[in-house]
C-alpha cells in the first residue's frame, strides 16, 4: 500500500513534505499529543508582497532605546512570596513522583501567580515579545528544581515542544566544541560558541534558563520584526520583496520524520491567514546556509545573489534597531518567536574548574484556538504545533545531562 493511499482523502492536497499521520501511542504520549514538527506552509493561504502592510503600528513596534528607558516592561524581579509560591510548586510536583515530560498546568498550579502570568503571555504573544524573570536562586535550589520551575512556567503559557529527535523538550544550550565550520548540516549553532545571528526558533515562544555566565561574552538580543519590516520597506522594498517570497529553503539537518524531504521551503516574513492578519517571521539563517550538499547536486537551487543580498541586509536592519543586554544567572528569559528576532553574540568559557556557559531551554507550542497566531500552516490549531519530531520519537526530559545539538 502506498503512502498516499494511507492517508485521508480529506487531506490530500496539503503541501507536499508532510509526514505520514501516524496514530498517537499513548504508552509513548500520554497526553494523546505529539509535536506537529516543521512543515511547508499551505500555498493558498501565503500574501502575496503586495498585500503586505506598508507600515506596522502597534506594541509590537518598539525601538532598543525604549527598552533601555523603560526596564520594568520586560524585566520582573521575582519577590520572596512569589518564590514561595513557585518552590511549593516544584517541591510538591517532585514529590507526586510524576514524570517530568508529564508536567502540566494541572500538576504544576500557580493559583496566585497564575493572572500574573497570563498578562506576560500577552505581552510575549501579542506586544513586545519578550520578557525576563529575574532573581531565581539558582545556587540555593539547584539546577534541577530550577528546571522543573522553568518548564512549570513554560507550560502555563502554552505545550512543551521536542526540540530535537532526542524528543527532548528541556534542551541544552552550552558549547560542545561541535565543529560547526566543516559539519554545519549536523551542527546546532546552540551546541558551540559561535554568534548566533538573529533568527527563531521552531516555536512558538521560546524559553531560556541562565545557569552559568560565559567568560566573556554571550549577551542576548532581541529586535521586533515588525519595525524591521518597516524598515525595509522604506529602505530596501526589493528586500523585503525577496523575504516575503516562498523561495527559501530550510534545512531539517537530518532530522527527518517518514515522508517528509530533507528540507522545506517557505517564506521568511508571511501573513496571518486570518485572525489579525499580522505580519510573521520565520528565519534562522544557519538553517538555509547549510544546504549545499543538495544544491551542488542539483536537488534544490542554490542561494541567489539577491537571496544573499537580503540576508546581509536583514541581519544588519536587525542589529541596528535590536537590544543587547547581559542576562544574569537565574534569569528566565521568554521570547516570541512569531513577531521578535532573539540573537546570541560568541562567548568565551571561563576555565576549569569554573562551569561552562550553560542554558536550558524551553520551547512552546501556543495554538490558534488558544490566543496563539493564526499561521499558514496546516496545524496551526493543534496544541503541540511547531518543534521538531522524528516518528514518534517520545519527550524526554533530564536536566542534568547534556544532550542535542550535534550529531
Amino acid at each position: 500500500m502506498s503512502i498516499e493511499s494511507e492517508v485521508a482523502p480529506a487531506l490530500r492536497g496539503l503541501p507536499a513534505g508532510l509526514p505520514r499521520l501516524m496514530p498517537v501511542d499513548r504508552k509513548l504520549f500520554p497526553d494523546g499529543l505529539r509535536t506537529s514538527g516543521q512543515h511547508p506552509p499551505v500555498e493558498g493561504q501565503l500574501r502575496q508582497f503586495n498585500e503586505f502592510p506598508r507600515q506596522i503600528t502597534g506594541p509590537t513596534v518598539w525601538t532598543p532605546q525604549e527598552m533601555v528607558d523603560h526596564p520594568g516592561k520586560w524585566i520582573h524581579k521575582w519577590t520572596d512570596a512569589e518564590l514561595e509560591e513557585l518552590l511549593q510548586a516544584v517541591e510538591t510536583f517532585i514529590a507526586s513522583g510524576t514524570p517530568l515530560v508529564n508536567i502540566s498546568k494541572t500538576n504544576f498550579r500557580l493559583p496566585t501567580l497564575e493572572g500574573a502570568l497570563q498578562d506576560i503571555r500577552n505581552i510575549i504573544l501579542n506586544e513586545h515579545g519578550f520578557f525576563v524573570y529575574r532573581g531565581l536562586p539558582i545556587s540555593q535550589w539547584g539546577r534541577y528544581k530550577a528546571a522543573v520551575a522553568t518548564m512549570g512556567l513554560s507550560v502555563h503559557f502554552g505545550y512543551l515542544l521536542s526540540q530535537n529527535k532526542l524528543g527532548l523538550i528541556l534542551g541544552h544550550v552550552t558549547n560542545r566544541g561541535a565543529d560547526y565550520h566543516n559539519s554545519l548540516d549536523k551542527v546546532k549553532i546552540s551546541a558551540t560558541n559561535a554568534p548566533q545571528f538573529y533568527h527563531t526558533d521552531e516555536a512558538d515562544i521560546v524559553g531560556l534558563l541562565f545557569c552559568s555566565p560565559g567568560k566573556t561574552g554571550g549577551a542576548s538580543g532581541c529586535a521586533s520584526a515588525h519595525i524591521v519590516w518597516n524598515a525595509l520597506i522604506n529602505e530596501r522594498p526589493d528586500v523585503a520583496k525577496t523575504l516575503s517570497s516562498p523561495i527559501w529553503y530550510v534545512d531539517r539537518k537530518g532530522e527527518v520524520t517518514d515522508g517528509q524531504e530533507p528540507w522545506f521551503k517557505n517564506p521568511v516574513f508571511m501573513m496571518e491567514p486570518g485572525g489579525k492578519e499580522r505580519v510573521y517571521v520565520k528565519w534562522d539563517p544557519y538553517f538555509v546556509k547549510s544546504l549545499s550538499r543538495f544544491s551542488d547536486k542539483g536537488l534544490i537551487p542554490p542561494l541567489s545573489a539577491e537571496q544573499l543580498e537580503a540576508m546581509k541586509v536583514l541581519e544588519e536592519t536587525c542589529q541596528r534597531y535590536g537590544i543587547v543586554y547581559d542576562c544574569e544567572i537565574g534569569d528566565i528569559q521568554f521570547v516570541s518567536c512569531c513577531q521578535t528576532f532573539h540573537s546570541r553574540t560568541g562567548f568565551t568559557d571561563p576555565p576549569p574548574p569554573q562551569p561552562q556557559r550553560y542554558l536550558l531551554r524551553t520551547w512552546i507550542g501556543t495554538p490558534e484556538h488558544e490566543g496563539g497566531w493564526s499561521l499558514p500552516f496546516h496545524d496551526s490549531c493543534y496544541p503541540k504545533r511547531g518543534g521538531i519530531q522524528v516518528d514518534s520519537t517520545p519527550p524526554a526530559a533530564d536536566p542534568l545531562t547534556t544532550a542535542g545539538g550535534t550529531e
